[in-house]
């Protein structure tokens, strides 16, 4: 299943290349760039469960942005969402969010979460999501938001 977004597509990795930049993303962008080399592990079971959907945002044909959406009963949670660090601040995580949520309700979700990395947070709220439950354990906020 694909969503599309005038310029923009959200679709599961479908070659070799989009797996690889679907990694290379979430290796740089949410582990290197945190503080977290060397921690990723690209085969981690989570990606391959039921319900686990692993997206890729598509612009112009280059993946700009990756997304995990788990979906259980009728929430979804985004998982290790994040744009390309070149393109960030552009719209990309905007456009990516909105094609996300949409993908939710075709699942037949109703709310969507997410646990937010605290810099991340106003981003969210300006995407129309609500903070929930802080974690401190993790460094996280959990954000929510309900789905029309």
């Amino acid at each position: 299943m694909k969503m599309e977004d005038i310029d923009h597509m959200l679709c599961p990795p479908r070659s070799r290349d989009e797996w690889l930049a679907y990694h290379a993303i979430r290796r740089t962008v949410l582990f290197e760039n945190r503080g977290h080399a060397g921690q990723y592990i690209e085969n981690h079971p989570d990606e391959f469960r039921p319900g686990h959907h692993p997206l890729i945002l598509i612009h112009n044909g280059a993946t700009v942005g990756v997304v995990r959406v788990d979906v259980s009963d009728r929430a979804a949670w985004f998982r290790r969402v994040a744009i390309r660090q070149d393109l960030q601040r552009r719209g990309h995580g905007r456009t990516l969010l909105r094609l996300a949520e949409t993908f939710a309700r075709g699942q037949g979700c109703n709310e969507v979460r997410s646990n937010v990395a605290t810099d991340a947070v106003g981003f969210y709220e300006r995407c129309g999501y609500l903070r929930d439950v802080a974690t401190e354990s993790t460094g996280s906020i959990t954000m929510r938001k309900a789905l029309a």
